[in-house]
Protein backbone atom coordinates (compact mmCIF):
# COMPACT_ATOMS: atom_id res chain seq x y z
CA UNK A 1 0.00 0.00 0.00
CA UNK A 2 1.33 3.48 -0.91
CA UNK A 3 2.08 5.86 2.07
CA UNK A 4 0.24 8.49 0.52
CA UNK A 5 -1.31 9.13 -2.42
CA UNK A 6 -3.58 12.36 -4.43
CA UNK A 7 -7.32 11.17 -5.65
CA UNK A 8 -10.68 12.73 -5.44
CA UNK A 9 -13.11 13.60 -2.21
CA UNK A 10 -16.46 12.41 -3.71
CA UNK A 11 -18.14 12.09 -7.15
CA UNK A 12 -19.33 15.98 -7.94
CA UNK A 13 -19.83 17.46 -11.39
CA UNK A 14 -19.15 20.99 -12.80
CA UNK A 15 -20.83 22.63 -16.35
CA UNK A 16 -19.11 24.60 -18.50
CA UNK A 17 -20.03 26.80 -21.94
CA UNK A 18 -17.54 26.99 -24.94
CA UNK A 19 -19.30 28.87 -27.62
CA UNK A 20 -22.33 27.75 -27.04
CA UNK A 21 -21.37 24.09 -26.60
CA UNK A 22 -22.03 22.54 -23.08
CA UNK A 23 -19.63 20.46 -21.65
CA UNK A 24 -20.14 18.81 -18.24
CA UNK A 25 -17.18 17.04 -16.36
CA UNK A 26 -17.66 14.24 -13.69
CA UNK A 27 -15.32 13.33 -11.52
CA UNK A 28 -15.31 10.16 -9.14
CA UNK A 29 -12.87 8.06 -7.12
CA UNK A 30 -12.36 4.85 -7.95
CA UNK A 31 -10.95 1.36 -6.22
CA UNK A 32 -10.91 -0.52 -9.99
CA UNK A 33 -11.48 -0.39 -13.36
CA UNK A 34 -14.79 -1.83 -13.42
CA UNK A 35 -15.99 0.53 -10.68
CA UNK A 36 -14.81 3.06 -13.70
CA UNK A 37 -16.00 1.55 -16.73
CA UNK A 38 -19.64 1.17 -14.53
CA UNK A 39 -19.84 4.77 -13.87
CA UNK A 40 -18.98 5.81 -17.64
CA UNK A 41 -21.46 3.17 -18.80
CA UNK A 42 -23.80 5.14 -16.10
CA UNK A 43 -23.22 8.85 -17.92
CA UNK A 44 -23.31 7.32 -20.85
CA UNK A 45 -27.12 5.97 -20.33
CA UNK A 46 -28.04 9.48 -18.33
CA UNK A 47 -26.65 11.56 -21.51
CA UNK A 48 -27.73 9.25 -24.16
CA UNK A 49 -28.88 12.19 -25.81
CA UNK A 50 -25.71 14.05 -25.82
CA UNK A 51 -22.67 14.13 -28.75
CA UNK A 52 -20.06 12.92 -26.72
CA UNK A 53 -19.07 11.58 -23.61
CA UNK A 54 -15.64 11.22 -23.77
CA UNK A 55 -13.49 9.76 -20.54
CA UNK A 56 -10.35 9.01 -19.08
CA UNK A 57 -9.12 6.59 -16.23
CA UNK A 58 -5.99 6.15 -14.30
CA UNK A 59 -6.08 3.57 -11.58
CA UNK A 60 -3.33 1.55 -9.60
CA UNK A 61 -0.66 2.28 -6.89
CA UNK A 62 1.85 3.08 -9.82
CA UNK A 63 -0.74 4.30 -12.50
CA UNK A 64 -0.98 0.59 -13.95
CA UNK A 65 -4.20 0.97 -15.76
CA UNK A 66 -4.93 4.31 -18.23
CA UNK A 67 -7.28 4.18 -20.39
CA UNK A 68 -8.91 7.48 -22.28
CA UNK A 69 -11.90 7.44 -25.34
CA UNK A 70 -12.40 10.33 -27.48
CA UNK A 71 -15.91 8.74 -27.89
CA UNK A 72 -16.15 10.01 -31.66
CA UNK A 73 -14.43 13.31 -31.06
CA UNK A 74 -11.37 13.75 -33.55
CA UNK A 75 -8.81 11.26 -32.72
CA UNK A 76 -6.31 12.84 -29.49
CA UNK A 77 -8.60 15.76 -28.94
CA UNK A 78 -10.77 15.09 -26.30
CA UNK A 79 -9.81 11.63 -24.01
CA UNK A 80 -6.22 12.11 -24.16
CA UNK A 81 -6.48 15.79 -22.98
CA UNK A 82 -8.30 14.55 -20.24
CA UNK A 83 -5.87 11.57 -19.49
CA UNK A 84 -3.06 13.92 -19.34
CA UNK A 85 -5.28 16.20 -16.79
CA UNK A 86 -5.46 13.86 -14.39
CA UNK A 87 -1.86 12.85 -14.73
CA UNK A 88 -0.46 16.05 -14.78
CA UNK A 89 -2.57 16.68 -10.88
CA UNK A 90 -0.62 13.64 -9.96
CA UNK A 91 -4.37 11.73 -9.43
CA UNK A 92 -4.83 8.10 -8.95
CA UNK A 93 -7.81 5.58 -8.83
CA UNK A 94 -9.81 8.07 -10.43
CA UNK A 95 -12.36 8.58 -13.52
CA UNK A 96 -13.26 11.66 -15.35
CA UNK A 97 -16.05 11.93 -17.95
CA UNK A 98 -16.66 14.95 -20.32
CA UNK A 99 -20.47 14.80 -21.98
CA UNK A 100 -20.66 17.72 -24.43
CA UNK A 101 -23.50 19.07 -26.17
CA UNK A 102 -23.03 20.25 -29.83
CA UNK A 103 -24.17 24.20 -29.70
CA UNK A 104 -23.62 24.29 -33.52
CA UNK A 105 -19.96 26.05 -33.31
CA UNK A 106 -17.53 23.60 -34.78
CA UNK A 107 -14.27 24.39 -32.17
CA UNK A 108 -11.27 22.71 -34.43
CA UNK A 109 -8.40 20.82 -32.99
CA UNK A 110 -6.75 22.76 -31.05
CA UNK A 111 -10.42 24.39 -29.51
CA UNK A 112 -11.43 20.62 -28.69
CA UNK A 113 -8.22 19.99 -26.70
CA UNK A 114 -8.77 23.14 -24.58
CA UNK A 115 -12.04 22.56 -24.26
CA UNK A 116 -11.64 18.82 -22.75
CA UNK A 117 -8.73 20.08 -20.51
CA UNK A 118 -11.23 22.76 -19.24
CA UNK A 119 -13.81 20.39 -18.43
CA UNK A 120 -11.86 17.82 -17.07
CA UNK A 121 -10.42 20.77 -14.61
CA UNK A 122 -13.86 21.53 -14.11
CA UNK A 123 -14.70 17.84 -12.85
CA UNK A 124 -11.44 18.11 -10.66
CA UNK A 125 -11.77 20.72 -8.28
CA UNK A 126 -15.68 20.50 -7.96
CA UNK A 127 -14.61 16.46 -6.68
CA UNK A 128 -12.22 18.10 -4.63
CA UNK A 129 -8.49 16.42 -4.62
CA UNK A 130 -7.19 15.17 -1.77
CA UNK A 131 -4.15 13.31 -0.36
CA UNK A 132 -4.61 10.01 0.97
CA UNK A 133 -2.33 9.15 3.90
CA UNK A 134 -1.84 5.58 4.90
CA UNK A 135 -2.41 5.61 9.16
CA UNK A 136 -1.93 2.40 11.43
CA UNK A 137 -3.75 1.63 14.51
CA UNK A 138 -1.03 1.29 17.59
CA UNK A 139 -3.52 -0.14 20.15
CA UNK A 140 -2.20 1.60 23.87
CA UNK A 141 -3.21 -0.22 26.48
CA UNK A 142 -2.37 1.46 30.16
CA UNK A 143 -3.22 2.20 33.67
CA UNK A 144 -5.57 4.66 34.81
CA UNK A 145 -2.07 6.67 36.75
CA UNK A 146 -0.67 7.22 32.79
CA UNK A 147 -3.64 8.28 30.81
CA UNK A 148 -3.59 12.38 32.15
CA UNK A 149 -0.05 12.25 30.77
CA UNK A 150 -0.46 10.64 27.44
CA UNK A 151 -3.92 12.92 27.12
CA UNK A 152 -1.16 15.81 27.50
CA UNK A 153 1.51 14.70 25.22
CA UNK A 154 -1.40 13.38 22.14
CA UNK A 155 -2.44 16.67 22.32
CA UNK A 156 0.69 18.38 22.37
CA UNK A 157 1.90 16.73 19.25
CA UNK A 158 -1.51 16.50 17.78
CA UNK A 159 -1.75 13.01 17.54
CA UNK A 160 -4.34 11.14 15.47
CA UNK A 161 -6.82 9.17 18.05
CA UNK A 162 -9.36 6.57 16.67
CA UNK A 163 -10.98 6.30 20.63
CA UNK A 164 -10.54 5.52 23.88
CA UNK A 165 -11.83 3.06 26.01
CA UNK A 166 -12.35 2.91 29.77
CA UNK A 167 -12.43 -0.56 31.51
CA UNK A 168 -10.34 -1.27 34.41
CA UNK A 169 -7.76 0.07 32.41
CA UNK A 170 -7.11 2.78 29.34
CA UNK A 171 -7.12 1.78 25.97
CA UNK A 172 -6.58 4.37 23.93
CA UNK A 173 -6.33 3.29 20.08
CA UNK A 174 -3.59 6.01 18.56
CA UNK A 175 -3.10 6.59 14.26
CA UNK A 176 0.19 7.31 13.56
CA UNK A 177 1.65 7.66 9.82
CA UNK A 178 1.93 3.81 8.89
CA UNK A 179 5.61 4.59 8.60
CA UNK A 180 5.80 6.03 11.96
CA UNK A 181 4.66 3.23 13.65
CA UNK A 182 7.21 1.84 15.36
CA UNK A 183 8.87 4.61 16.10
CA UNK A 184 5.49 5.65 17.53
CA UNK A 185 5.62 2.64 19.49
CA UNK A 186 8.84 3.31 21.00
CA UNK A 187 8.02 6.64 21.98
CA UNK A 188 4.70 5.52 23.83
CA UNK A 189 6.76 2.76 25.79
CA UNK A 190 9.35 5.21 26.87
CA UNK A 191 7.05 7.59 28.19
CA UNK A 192 5.61 4.89 30.16
CA UNK A 193 8.73 3.36 31.34
CA UNK A 194 7.63 0.16 29.64
CA UNK A 195 3.97 -0.01 31.78
CA UNK A 196 1.66 0.24 28.77
CA UNK A 197 1.06 -2.48 26.57
CA UNK A 198 0.89 -2.04 22.82
CA UNK A 199 -0.59 -4.32 19.80
CA UNK A 200 -0.86 -3.34 16.21
CA UNK A 201 -4.22 -2.67 14.25
CA UNK A 202 -5.10 -2.41 11.34
CA UNK A 203 -3.84 0.17 8.40
CA UNK A 204 -6.27 2.65 6.75
CA UNK A 205 -6.19 5.42 4.86
CA UNK A 206 -7.02 9.10 6.40
CA UNK A 207 -7.77 12.34 4.59
CA UNK A 208 -4.51 14.58 5.20
CA UNK A 209 -5.14 17.54 7.40
CA UNK A 210 -8.49 16.61 8.14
Amino acid sequence: MLPRYKTLRRQASKEIVIKKSRFIGYGKPVATEAEAIAFIEELKKQHWNANHNCSAYVIGERDEIQKQSDDGEPSGTAGKPILEVIKHQGLKNVVIVVTRYFGGIMLGAGGLIRAYTDGAVAAIEAAEPIVNVLHREVIVDVDYTWYGKLENEFHARNVRLGGTDFTDRVIITCLPEAADADRFSAWITDLTQGQASLSLGEEKYLIEGE
